[in-house]
């Protein structure tokens, strides 16, 4: 089976940290992408942060300095450090994944269910 699990989502303060979990099953693909996207109720999905083979990551204007993506190889999971957490930081979190079938070479596009921060006081 391949796929994409997210958690770690809940209600937290203002103010206050969260650490989301992206967690990759399967052993017929590599990763070559890795990155987290947000979509807020009324609002279209945009990216939050991304992870590359080669060592890059990027960040969105909105969570630069504030949040942190990284990758566990042993665990097959990617994270997600969110810390000074603002209320517009509310909205559904989902983990997305490119990758390379090991079996055919294919080109894979993974999504998980996704997992809802709120931030209210």
């Amino acid at each position: 089976q391949v796929q994409l699990v997210e958690s770690g989502g809940g209600l937290v303060q203002p103010g206050g940290s969260l650490r989301l979990s992206c967690a990759a099953s399967g052993t017929i693909f590599s990763i070559n992408v890795m990155g987290w996207y947000r979509q807020a109720p009324g609002k279209q999905r945009e990216l939050v942060a991304t992870w590359t083979r080669w060592g890059t990551t990027t960040y969105a204007d909105t969570v630069k300095g504030r949040f942190t993506i990284s990758r566990d190889y042993a665990k097959s999971s990617i994270y997600l450090q969110m810390d000074s957490l603002k209320p517009e930081d509310t909205a559904v979190y989902f983990c997305n994944a490119a990758v390379t079938s090991t079996v055919d070479d294919r080109n894979l596009a993974l999504w998980g269910q996704g997992t809802l921060v709120t931030v209210s006081a």
